[in-house]
């Protein structure tokens, strides 16, 4: 499929299956190929660049969404509307993300990042409109034609960051990722709260705060077109990336039937169901008992925490504060387990006492308003560091954006799945202490089960390891023989 440079050593590619697609086994194996000297890539042509495209993507579209659902169901005076708005936006989604492979593979990485961000401005035009004139109808088209678009953005986007990244950098790059779209909750939660910094309680935020909202994601379209196909990218060792093209669409249900089998999803669809099913809480939790200008606060505070959670787990699993890998990824692990079960545990205790209180929160009583905003925070907190361990454990199932944009369109499928449920039943409405019950069921359940996908990534270092070692012995013993 591709030559080496004779000015580097090819490295040596793992066995493949059928149609270049690995099994379950030998999925974390490299799959790069063609080395290129350094010193000729343009930094265009990076893998930095790609992260630093990818994150302003997702800065501009669901950077800027999170923002405005950050403020508490979209900044509605009434959590129902948005809630159902949701349901539908994510129902479409969760179809739309599984045609990731397909429509990638037609039209390549770049125009499906770039045409996935067409529909978040006419999400926030429906918000605007009905904040405005309180026409509902709007909201419900923005919704749809966002859910038809963000799916496809989802599943290339985790793509990009997963599979082009250098496996040595690939959690502190999902970090910087991660970071990009928090920068959208905190420049919209920062402009929220410089309107609303007055508003001492309940209600709608303004409908001037969706202007500078709507102008930041139109631009989605066009920073996506700077972004380069995997083939054109050169990793920092001089390999280019393996992701072909041409796939029949039969080959690629075959493909993605087969992943959906394996045992790796398998053991991380409870997860991915838990974060996005929980998603629909803590937004619904902010609208009904904080007032708009602590939520405004919310939305700045949640993207913060939520930047340095996502680092804190990449650092972890990528810094070498430990020799070994597998010691790094199981302590990570824990921490998130003992930091989620311990907020969630909290949140259940608090939302059964508001559920007779019933308190309006208000950061002028500072005493009501820290227990209420502390939760929130460590739910955001526990959130970030689940997500960027989600997408480490997918980013090292496979080295290959082939395999990654499958992998990323089926987990994310799952996760829209779940989220479009969350926020159905939020929007019946349901009471808040069953769903926090409900999530703090769902975390305990796929605690086990996330453990086992530590495990497997933690076995395909080691394998991976063996085949550095053989390949480190045959090396030594071919120098050995042309010394002599």
């Amino acid at each position: 499929m591709s030559v080496s440079s004779s000015a580097v050593p090819a490295p040596i590619l793992p066995p493949e299956s059928k149609n270049g697609i690995l099994s379950d086994d030998e999925e974390a194996l490299p799959s790069s190929i063609e080395a290129t000297p350094k010193s000729r890539t343009p930094f265009l042509r990076t893998t930095l660049f790609q992260i630093l495209i990818v994150g302003a993507c997702a800065f501009c579209a669901p950077g800027i969404w999170s923002a405005m659902n950050g403020l508490g169901v979209g900044g509605s005076q009434s959590p129902d509307l948005v809630n159902a708005a949701n349901a539908l936006l994510y129902a479409f989604m969760t179809v739309t993300c599984f045609l990731g492979p397909w429509v990638t593979n037609l039209i390549g990485f770049k125009y499906t990042l770039a045409i996935g961000s067409l529909g978040y401005p006419l999400y926030a035009a429906g918000l605007y409109v009905n904040s405005r004139f309180l026409v509902e109808w709007f909201v419900y088209v923005g919704a749809v034609a966002c859910g038809l678009t963000a799916g496809i953005f989802w599943s290339v986007e985790g793509a990009i960051a997963t599979g082009y990244p250098e496996s040595n950098k690939r959690g502190r790059y999902i970090a910087t990722w991660f970071t990009f779209r928090n920068f959208g909750n905190i420049i919209g939660g920062a402009v929220s709260l410089g309107i609303n910094h007055k508003v001492n309680h309940k209600g709608k935020v303004g409908y001037q705060t969706y202007w500078g909202f709507i102008a930041i994601q139109c631009l989605g379209l066009f920073l996506g077109l700077l972004l380069s196909n995997p083939e054109k990218v050169v990793r920092d060792d001089g390999t280019r990336i393996e992701a072909p093209r041409g796939t029949s669409w039969k080959t690629e249900a075959n493909e993605m039937w087969r992943l959906l089998k394996s045992k790796s999803i398998l053991l991380l669809t409870p997860l991915f169901w838990y974060f996005g099913w929980i998603q629909a809480y803590p937004g619904t939790y902010l609208a009904t008992y904080f007032t708009v200008r602590s939520r405004a606060l919310g939305s700045l505070m949640s993207a913060i925490v939520g930047t340095f959670a996502t680092w804190l787990g990449g650092s972890l699993v990528d810094l070498p504060w430990h020799k070994s890998r597998q010691v790094r990824a199981i302590a990570t692990f824990v921490l998130i387990a003992a930091l989620n079960s311990t907020t969630w545990i909290w949140a259940v205790y608090i939302q059964n006492e508001y559920r007779h209180t019933k308190p309006t929160l208000d950061w002028g009583d500072q005493r009501a308003f820290s227990r209420g905003f502390g939760v929130y925070m460590f739910e955001r907190i526990s959130l970030g560091m689940v997500e960027n361990y989600i997408y480490w454990c997918i980013g090292n199932l496979s080295d290959s954006p082939g395999d990654q944009i499958r992998y990323s369109s089926l987990l994310r499928g799952i996760e829209t799945a779940g989220v479009a449920v969350g926020f159905g039943v939020q929007a019946v409405p349901t009471a808040l202490i069953a769903t926090a019950s409900i999530n703090c069921g769902l975390w305990f359940f796929a605690l086990p089960f996330s453990y086992y996908a530590t495990l497997k990534v933690v076995r395909n270092f080691n394998q991976i390891d063996a085949e550095q070692k053989v390949v480190g012995v045959e090396t030594a013993g071919s120098q050995k023989r042309q010394f002599k």
